[in-house]
């Protein structure tokens, strides 16, 4: 099949014949003025004569297909049909102030909640190409990142910008649950799941999270929750008034009694995730949850036609030159 990448310009097309009902009201600038109109209509008569005439169409014509070459015009070399497996899963990854915490190590060296927590989704999100995944990050409000998508280039490039400081601080839980349940409810796949990332407790938004996890009971929802940091005492880097950085010892605060009722409630389960690998054990388990089906159309090949238009363009043009300097020139 062929379409068109850029199909706006098409619309200069219909500037075209304005043009030529111009030009045909106009006409040409006379070559020759003759004493008697019987003497040129005479010449007129001649098959040359005529011929010369349509001289004034190739201009139009030339410009018709560069307007064609503009809209870039491509071939599809049929398309596929693959049936992608997979589940729909959102994840919400808490983005509060105390997710700078610096309790995980990374390489050895300490790493804050945040970068930790945004290298483990960017993993699942790679290890499973076949699922339709959204983002959510959340404070004292939730916020979407990305919709449900299979396009997971687009949602790497979405989970880059994750990271505190972006919306007001504070800890939503219910209304992150909302959210999330409101772009997985409406989906028709078999098996939706949420998974939940935070470090705090719920104190910020206007739904409670109990509340939230019985609507995702009720629509069939399963929430996997997290709970990032470490038990006890947690670094946190913090800045004095003359902005230079200390590290201070901060009590880490998860509510895991909480956390703990949302997963029972909706089917998932509670990890308390103190490292990234109880982040894998969470993602291992959805993995073997039931699978959907879904059937993605993808092109095989693109070949682009805009040479097949802007040369033939060319070549009008050159030849409207050439014939009104040879053959059809006009005598001044």
């Amino acid at each position: 099949m062929i379409d068109f990448l850029d199909p706006q310009f098409l619309w200069l097309l219909l500037v075209l014949p304005v043009i030529a009902f111009w030009l045909g009201r106009r006409g040409r600038v006379a070559g020759i003025e003759y004493s008697s109109a019987a003497v040129a209509r005479e010449v007129a008569r001649e098959t040359r004569s005529r011929a010369g005439r349509i001289l004034v169409l190739f201009p139009l014509l030339a410009a018709a297909l560069f307007i064609l070459g503009l809209a870039r015009p491509q071939l599809r070399h049929g398309t596929t049909e693959e049936e992608a497996s997979g589940i729909d899963i959102m994840l919400a990854v808490d983005v509060s102030g105390s997710m700078q915490s610096l309790d995980y190590k990374v390489n050895g060296q300490p790493a804050s909640r945040i970068d930790t927590v945004r290298a483990a989704v960017s993993k699942f999100i790679d290890a499973r190409p076949d699922d339709r995944v959204g983002l959510l990050e959340f404070s004292a409000e939730p916020y979407l990142v990305s919709p449900l998508t299979l396009d997971h280039d687009w949602l790497h490039q979405g989970l880059e910008r994750v990271n505190t400081g972006t919306i007001p601080d504070g800890t939503a839980l219910g209304d992150a649950i909302a959210m999330g349940v409101n772009r997985l409810r409406d989906q028709p796949a078999k098996s939706k799941v949420m998974v939940l990332l935070t470090d705090g407790c719920n104190n910020m938004g206007r739904l409670s999270p109990i509340l939230a996890a019985e609507a995702a009971k009720a629509l069939g929802i399963k929430i996997y929750t997290i709970g990032a940091g470490v038990r006890g005492e947690a670094p946190f880097p913090m800045k004095d008034d003359l902005g230079n950085t200390h590290i201070v010892m901060v009590p880490a605060d998860v509510d895991e009694d909480t956390l703990g009722k949302i997963a029972q409630m909706t089917g998932g389960q509670f990890f308390r995730a103190t490292d990234t690998e109880k982040l894998d054990d969470t993602y291992a388990q959805i993995d073997r949850m039931e699978k959907t089906t879904r059937k993605v159309k993808k092109y095989e090949h693109v070949s682009e036609l805009f040479a097949w238009a802007v040369m033939p363009g060319l070549l009008v043009l050159g030849a409207s030159f050439w014939l009104e300097n040879t053959r059809f020139r006009r005598l001044p």
